[in-house]
C-alpha cells in the first residue's frame, strides 16, 4: 500500500492515504510523497476543502514486524506467524471461488503487499497478508486482519469491488488497490506515481509467471481474471 503518513476520508466514501496535505482556498491538496523534489511536488490530488470529511493521522510502525508466537490453527487464528503452501492455497481457493476471482491473482497480491506474511505491518498500519489498512478493514467486515482467512476474505472482497467499478479492467483494480480510487479516477487510469505503478506491473508479472507455470504443468483454470 502507499507509504502515507495521514488517512483521508470523503465525503463520497473514498479513503485514501497521504503524506501531508495543503489547504489552498476552497480546495485541500493531498500529496502522495513526502519527498523535496520536482516529481513529488506534482504527486498530487486536489478535491474541494467540504468534500473532505476527516483527516487522521496515521501512526508510524515498523515496516514489517512479525508475531513471535505460533499457533496451529491457519485460517482463522489471529496468532499464527506462517502457512504452508496447501493452507494458503486452501484460503485463496475459497475467496476466489465466493467472488470470481482467479487464485492466482489473489496470490500475486498477497505476494507483492506482504510476501505472505500473515502478520505484516506496513509504516503506515497496513495489516495482514493482503494488507488492509484499519478502517478499509471494519468497513468489509474484518474484525482481525492478522487471522488469515478474514484478512484474505475481507481483501479479495474488495478487490472485487475495484474490478467491478473498473470493468473487469485488473490494472486499474490493482492501481486502486494500492492508491485508492480517488487517484485512479483523478487520472482516468493508472496514476503517475512511481510506486503504483512498480506494484501494478509486479503483481501482473506474477501473475503471469503462475499462469505460465499452470499451463507448463497442464493446469487449466477458468475464473475472472
Amino acid at each position: 500500500m502507499a507509504q502515507a503518513a495521514e488517512h483521508v476520508t470523503l465525503r463520497n466514501g473514498f479513503e485514501l492515504d497521504c503524506a501531508r496535505q495543503e489547504t489552498h482556498g476552497d480546495r485541500v491538496r493531498l500529496y502522495f510523497s513526502s519527498a523535496d523534489t520536482s516529481a513529488a511536488a506534482t504527486n498530487y490530488l486536489d478535491v474541494a476543502a467540504d468534500a473532505v470529511v476527516r483527516i487522521e493521522p496515521v501512526p508510524d510502525a515498523p515496516a514489517v514486524v512479525e508475531s513471535p508466537s505460533p499457533v496451529a490453527s491457519a485460517a482463522h487464528n489471529p496468532a499464527i506467524t506462517t502457512l504452508t503452501q496447501e493452507e494458503m492455497h486452501t484460503i485463496l481457493a475459497s475467496a476466489g471461488t465466493e467472488h470470481n476471482i482467479d487464485s492466482d491473482l489473489l496470490a500475486s497480491v498477497v505476494k507483492a503487499e506482504s510476501g505472505g506474511r500473515v502478520r505484516a505491518v506496513s509504516r503506515v498500519g497496513a495489516q495482514g497478508l493482503m494488507q488492509l489498512m484499519p478502517a478499509t478493514a471494519h468497513q468489509l467486515g474484518v474484525e482481525n486482519a492478522f487471522a488469515p482467512k478474514e484478512n484474505i476474505d475481507g481483501g479479495t472482497a474488495y478487490l472485487d469491488m475495484l474490478l467491478t467499478r473498473y470493468h473487469n479492467n485488473v490494472a486499474l483494480a490493482l492501481a486502486a488497490y494500492n492508491a485508492g480510487p480517488a487517484a485512479v479516477d483523478r487520472y482516468h487510469g493508472i496514476p503517475p506515481y512511481a510506486e503504483t505503478r512498480a506494484y501494478v506491473a509486479r503483481v501482473i508479472r506474477e501473475f503471469n509467471r503462475r499462469k505460465q507455470s499452470a499451463v507448463a504443468h497442464g493446469k487449466i483454470v477458468a475464473a475472472r481474471q
